[in-house]
């Protein structure tokens, strides 16, 4: 039986296996977070803790066997290792799938996230020695380059195959599908070491970044197959070739307010959920695995309502407005952890929920702004803007830690608050772009907060106008050549 490119049921075979290429990233992606505390334990030495990978050691702290020895300085740079390496690859890379298509991009990309999950894992089975801390960020740094660039592709391929669909409910299963692969991490990850050990899961991560690898052969085949029946491959190909790098300065400034609202929104997430279960950990006194189950509500909350959003937001729009909304309402969480002892789940959730919409308003708004053979590009410039603000946010939060392991509970405490505040001024900064955001867009027309109703309003008038100028065109030309001929003669 013949699959119609054009139906429902192939879309959304397209977004399954297209949702399945960074469920695997994602488990890698946070799976440091989940093992801080192995990562940073002292190396168990006879029965004794030995010296961390910054020498320091402390005869009094206690050592486990899975444990690498980091310091919080060089945990965090596992981190922004990963946010530098995406920050300076995903530019190039948009542009690269802009001009190579998807196919090639979503195999190149996602074969780079095999092999730096797998050289990371290599990294841990050389703890003690010097060689552990460069192999594992030579891993972060490979697989950095190949897991946000992956996601430019996923984002690029449903934007073409969504576009004026069901656009911002396939962002949001995209999403729930790499949350659900964040929130296995921080579910199971503590147990699976607690059985095989750390190396073992790690290369079950590796393994799994696998399975994406195998998913992006298929979304390859059947992209090729469904561009093909709806005879766009040719027109794609032809578009790509037309485009340059240049481009990009005819990007409008409701692109440049949109990457700098997600720059700054993520700025307060993902170094947040980085050190989260430490946090909780050191200020709540909790043991380890609770703290990572706390930690990974972020996670939980956003996998469960990204669809849903998506799907309210494809109808309602207010894409503008709720960046807004979703900035304003992340501020009560950094003051929450930082200046109260109220339950951290309660924070961890509203969170979850903030982050939920921002993610399912801000990143579909994209393909909205700028042209369609341009979108690569435009994910990569907004994905590498997000990722610097990210490293040099998880730099600061590491100086603010410091190296030393030994504080007392009263300085931890206080430099935990820092981090907290640090935070909280990102998230004050977003709500002052995304109030620019919408008043750009409101000059423009408001693209950004228009309802499914009044874009399909729109582009009715668009369409009557355009059948009136064809209308037109041919009395325009009858009466061009008469004047012709009358100043002829």
């Amino acid at each position: 039986m013949r699959l119609n490119a054009e139906s429902c049921v192939f879309r959304f075979v397209v977004l399954f296996f297209t949702c399945m290429l960074t469920f695997g990233s994602y488990f890698c992606f946070d799976m440091p977070s989940v093992l801080q505390s192995t990562f940073q334990g002292n190396i168990c030495i006879n029965g004794t803790s030995g010296n961390n990978s910054s020498g320091n050691s402390s005869s009094n702290a206690t050592c486990c066997e899975d444990c690498l020895g980091m310091s919080a300085d060089d945990y965090n740079l596992l981190y922004a290792i990963y946010a530098w390496t995406n920050a300076v690859v995903v530019i190039g890379a948009g542009f690269f799938i802009d001009k190579v298509g998807n196919r090639i991009g979503v195999f190149v990309f996602s074969f780079l996230c095999v092999v730096g999950s797998s050289t990371f894992a290599v990294g841990a089975m050389f703890k003690g020695s010097g060689a552990m801390l460069p192999l594992m960020l030579i891993g972060r740094l490979i697989f950095g380059s190949g897991n946000g660039s992956l996601t430019i592709v996923q984002n690029r391929i449903i934007a073409f195959w969504f576009k004026d669909k069901e656009l911002a409910l396939a962002f949001g299963f995209s999403l729930a599908f790499s949350r659900l692969g964040s929130v296995l991490n921080f579910l199971v990850t503590e147990n699976i070491v607690s059985s095989i050990g750390l190396p073992w899961t790690l290369w079950g991560g590796a393994m799994l970044c696998g399975f994406g690898f195998i998913s992006a052969i298929i979304v390859g085949l059947l992209d090729v197959y469904g561009t093909r029946q709806l005879g766009t491959d040719s027109t794609i190909k032809e578009n790509s070739k037309k485009m340059r790098f240049s481009d990009i300065r005819y990007f409008s400034l409701s692109f440049w307010l949109l990457s700098l609202t997600i720059m700054f929104f993520y700025n307060g997430v993902f170094p947040f959920v980085a050190d989260a279960s430490k946090f909780i950990h050191d200020k709540y006194k909790y043991d380890p695995k609770v703290s990572a189950y706390l930690a990974g509500a972020v996670y939980d909350v956003s996998m469960v309502l990204s669809p849903f959003l998506g799907g309210i937001i494809d109808k309602f729009g207010k894409r503008g407005y709720l960046a807004i909304v979703c900035a304003l309402a992340s501020i009560p969480v950094f003051g929450i952890l930082a200046f109260t002892t109220v339950y951290p789940l309660v924070a961890t959730l509203w969170f979850g929920i903030t982050y939920s919409l921002a993610a399912a308003s801000l990143w579909p708004s994209i393909p909205l702004v700028v042209p369609q053979a341009t979108i690569g590009t435009a994910m990569g410039l907004t994905t590498s803007m997000q990722m610097i603000g990210i490293g040099i946010c998880n730099v600061v939060v590491g100086t603010i830690l410091g190296k030393n392991k030994n504080l007392s509970r009263e300085d931890t405490l206080l430099r935990w608050k820092y981090v907290m505040i640090f935070l909280l001024a990102n998230i004050i900064v977003c709500v002052t772009t995304a109030v620019a955001l919408n008043l750009n867009d409101k000059r423009k027309g408001g693209i950004l907060n228009r309802s499914l109703k009044e874009k399909r309003l729109q582009q009715r008038l668009d369409a009557e106008s355009k059948d009136e100028d064809d209308e037109r065109k041919p009395l325009l030309e009858d009466d061009n050549q008469t004047r012709r001929r009358t100043t002829i003669n």
